[in-house]
């Protein structure tokens, strides 16, 4: 319109962001939609805003300077970014630049007022929205207001919480630039938000429309309880009317105040019906156009003529999980694969379809996560049964939130053969007291440690066969051999005699537990009775640290050493220069050499494994040195085989003193019997997948390392943000799209932030589930018990193993533990997670050491702060917060 400096909100859409910023840019979209009315107006361009940046050195000395400030150093970012602003606000606009501004208020007519608003080139996008993180002026009145705004808006793009925010997220300050979107005031009689999915439960066909009384400032800023109304399916479902007691309106010379709504309106409602029903077919207008769902800023004009709706923002909501994208318009359940694998962290492109490609069931990619579709299952009388007795036992919480999708009519389609029967709901979790007859013994295998062990040779020699044919694999040819290798993957996970043992070991567990509760009053006696029970990989894991620790402890030299290592990987090869050095590298690498395939969140095949990134291991390692004495690992072992045999006696001579007590006491010795030979084992096929994966990743890296010498990737890890068959592609023909990893690592970025839920349905409604118990004492935290016994001590919140340090008696709190996590056991007193069930990985080790455990606590890393004394009640299931 005027030049390089100013554009047209007309001259602008959504392929612009560069040129005039995020708001901008989807205002001048905005504009081209077909019904949507914008307030008129221009753009001041972002390379106006480079100029004036520009010809101040101070700036650039200074966003050097904030570049080194980590993200937690708050007092840090509060100074620089202030002086930034005062330095970027004191900077005259150049001549020119004012003169293009003038000629584009010009067409307004003189005594117009603006609202002159932030653009920042990385606002409102799809991923981040950034949203009140820069600044808006209302109400501007006359050239000279507009122009000291406009240089406020630019020093806008340095507020405290801007700059922290691309701290934290890895956004690079002069990545970013500001540009300003100038539009005539509008005077609104009503102004809100409209979201239209739910921002809470995430449902897409749910709006929620909040209004208040004259501008919009009074809801954002806190000012009023606004009207909320929620509509479903093109109507009102619910409302709520605010008592407005305020409201924001504009001065005549320009600028707002806040004024008392006279009370026989407080109570009115800022909209009516048909004005909420117009208002959410507009922003679905918009969410159509923009194609997600969007949070949209709203004015209602006066009812002269020319009035009306007027949008003034539209942005994603960020903040959403996305919804696995399907082929039909059917209502789906999906169930997070991540909270039964013990890992809800976001993975990469290439550690997804990795992990689908190896796996036994179909699986979908939402947000970084992996979901399974239940609805087939949800929909058959005896696959709704199964899946929930299964669930049930696992996570009651996903039991529960799979209970209230059902609960929900006709959202899916009643069971055939199940007329009158209410859906999903049936008395409490199985085992709860529902006691079984001595004859109902499980599974057709027989108690013979035999089995195991051959059960482990097959897995070892496949892994050698994997080894073997790998080697010299390269280029499309790696690929072929891969997809081959992942069928045999495939075969040996479907071992029927490797399920067979896994469920007779966990059928075991649970007979156990609802017999001897019923005939004893025990409560999860089988938490003791499977101590020390041998052949447990992940166990014998944890223990074997405190091996290398007994090798590292009596050279103070090495000791000094690792305490020292940091983060650098290379530290296995100084060792040895040190006195006791050879022995304690040895010890390390023997570890690793059996070990070394393993990480926190292995099951994304893009994590550093510990042969890869070994200082991971250090703090761990050093904690055992501090807190354990010689020998500790064959003593406690041998202690934890005692105590399960003291249990065994005890529980067998008080079955036999009760009527019928010889029979119930020999089938509860062959259960003790069956779950010892056979709950050990569940944790191998675990250990045989990540042996796979390691020995996988490290073809696929040295295919990495050949791309990077050929210069078709910057760096080896760029093809962690590609796909498997991507991947195969690029290595095929030399070439690769570049803006693809550049979206994946900025959506990978993004998806960390989220929170995955335990169910998820096709309307986008994210479930976590509710416990619904009223045995938890007032304040405390219910959680799922899994490891019997009582613990007081320190917790230790704890979200990486690499940043622990525990001493004896300390309570690890976790967000998960999946079997990586095993070394840090060993030391602790007891555990509190935000994730598990009865038979994941956390709590089989749990028993395994007798340590007791509550898992599934919602939000445990966020209300149990670090270094407060807490108590776990591993039987019943809660934990208390105590100072």
């Amino acid at each position: 319109m005027t030049g390089p400096y100013v554009l047209d909100l007309h001259e602008v859409d959504a392929s612009r962001r560069a040129v005039v910023g995020g708001k901008g840019a989807h205002l001048g979209a905005l504009a081209r939609i077909d019904g949507i009315r914008v307030p008129d107006g221009f753009c001041v361009t972002t390379d106006a805003f480079r100029r004036v940046v520009e010809q101040e050195p101070a700036v650039g000395e200074q966003l050097d300077e904030l570049a080194r400030v980590r993200p937690d150093d708050r007092e840090a970012i509060r100074t620089l970014s202030a002086r930034i602003r005062r330095t970027v606000e004191g900077i005259a606009v150049p001549g020119d630049l004012a003169e293009a501004v003038v000629r584009g208020l010009d067409r307004f007519g003189e005594g117009t007022a603006f609202a002159v608003r932030s653009s920042a080139t990385a606002e409102d996008l799809p991923t981040a929205s950034f949203a009140g993180q820069q600044d808006t002026y209302l109400n501007v009145v006359g050239t000279e207001e507009v122009l000291r705004y406009l240089s406020r808006c630019w020093a806008s793009l340095f507020t405290e919480r801007a700059v922290t925010y691309r701290l934290r997220n890895g956004i690079d300050h002069r990545a970013v630039r500001m540009g300003v979107v100038v539009q005539q005031m509008v005077f609104p009689q009503a102004a809100g938000v409209l979201f239209t999915a739910d921002p809470v439960s995430g449902h897409r066909r749910t709006a929620t429309v909040e209004a208040a009384f004259g501008l919009g400032e009074a809801l954002v800023s806190g000012l009023v309880n606004p009207d909320v109304f929620t509509v479903r399916d093109d109507e009102i479902v619910d409302r709520t009317i605010g008592a407005k007691q305020r409201a924001v309106q504009a001065l005549p010379d320009g600028g707002t105040r806040d004024v008392p709504v006279e009370a026989r309106r407080q109570e009115q409602p800022a909209l009516t019906d048909a004005q909420v029903l117009e208002l959410v077919r507009l922003g679905r207008r918009i969410e159509a156009h923009f194609g997600c769902p969007q949070d949209i800023e709203w004015c209602l004009a006066d009812d002269r003529p020319g009035g009306g709706f007027r949008i003034v923002q539209s942005r994603p909501i960020t903040t959403l999980f996305p919804v696995p994208a399907t082929d039909d318009e059917d209502n789906h359940v999906y169930v997070s694969v991540g909270h039964q694998q013990m890992m809800t962290d976001a993975m990469r492109p290439l550690g997804l379809t990795m992990w689908q490609l190896t796996a036994m069931a179909p699986m979908l990619e939402a947000g970084g996560r992996l979901f399974v579709d239940v609805t087939a299952r949800l929909t058959s009388p005896a696959g709704r049964t199964a899946l929930l007795e299964m669930v049930g036992r696992s996570d009651p919480l996903t039991r529960d939130a799979l209970e209230t999708v059902l609960d929900r009519e006709g959202f899916l389609p009643a069971p055939p053969d199940a007329p009158g029967e209410a859906p999903g709901r049936r008395p409490p979790a199985a085992g709860k007291g529902a006691g079984k007859g001595a004859g109902d013994a499980p599974g057709p295998v027989e108690t013979d440690p035999a089995i195991v062990k051959e059960l482990i040779e097959r897995s070892q020699a496949s892994l050698a066969a994997l080894r073997r044919d790998i080697r010299g694999k390269s280029g499309p040819e790696l690929f072929d051999f891969l997809l081959e290798a992942f069928v045999e993957h495939k075969r040996v996970l479907s071992d029927p005699l490797s399920i067979q043992v896994i469920m007779a070991g966990m059928e075991a567990t649970w007979w156990l537990n609802d017999n001897l509760q019923e005939w004893l009053g025990e409560k999860n006696a089988a938490d003791t009775l499977t101590l020390s029970a041998p052949d447990n990989i992940t166990s014998e894991m944890g223990l074997a640290l405190l091996d290398v620790a007994d090798v590292v402890r009596p050279h103070p030299e090495v000791v000094a050493f690792l305490q020292g290592v940091g983060e650098d990987d290379t530290f296995l090869e100084k060792l040895a220069e040190l006195p006791g050095g050879p022995e304690a590298r040895d010890a390390i690498e023997d570890y690793l050499d059996r070990y070394g395939m393993r990480c926190v969140g292995e099951i994304d095949i893009t994590r550093p494994r510990w042969r890869e990134h070994p200082t991971a291991l250090v703090p761990a390692l050093l904690d055992n040195v501090r807190n354990f004495a010689p020998g500790a690992a064959r003593q406690r072992f041998e202690q934890g085989r005692q105590e399960a045999y003291e249990k065994e006696q005890d529980v067998l001579a008080r079955l036999r003193a009760l009527p019928d007590g010889a029979e119930k006491a020999d089938e509860t010795k062959r259960m003790i019997d069956r779950v010892r030979t056979f709950i050990g084992y569940r944790e191998y096929p675990k250990y045989d997948i990540i042996s796979r994966y390691f020995i996988y990743k490290q073809a696929l890296l040295e295919e990495a390392e050949r791309l990077v010498r050929a210069g078709v990737i910057a760096e080896r890890e760029d093809v962690f943000h590609l796909t498997f068959q991507e991947l195969h592609d690029v290595v095929r023909t030399q070439r690769v799209d570049e803006e693809i990893v550049r979206r994946r690592k900025e959506a990978f970025r993004t998806y960390q932030a989220l929170t995955p839920p335990r169910v998820l349905t096709s309307e986008g409604e994210a479930l976590s589930g509710a416990y619904r118990r009223d045995d938890v004492p007032p304040g405390a935290l219910a959680g799922l018990p899994v490891s019997g016994g009582t613990v007081e001590g320190r917790a230790r919140v704890v979200h990486d193993i690499a940043d622990a340090e525990l001493d004896a008696g300390d309570i690890l709190v976790t967000t998960y533990t999946d079997p990586s996590w095993s070394p840090l056991f060993v030391g602790i007193a007891g555990l509190v997670t935000e994730v598990g069930g009865l038979m994941t990985h956390g709590a089989v080790i749990a028993r395994e050491y007798g340590l007791p455990a509550v898992v599934g606590v919602h939000h445990a890393t966020r209300l149990i702060q670090d270094g407060q004394r807490i108590r776990v009640h591993g039987s019943d299931g809660y934990v208390e917060i105590l100072g």
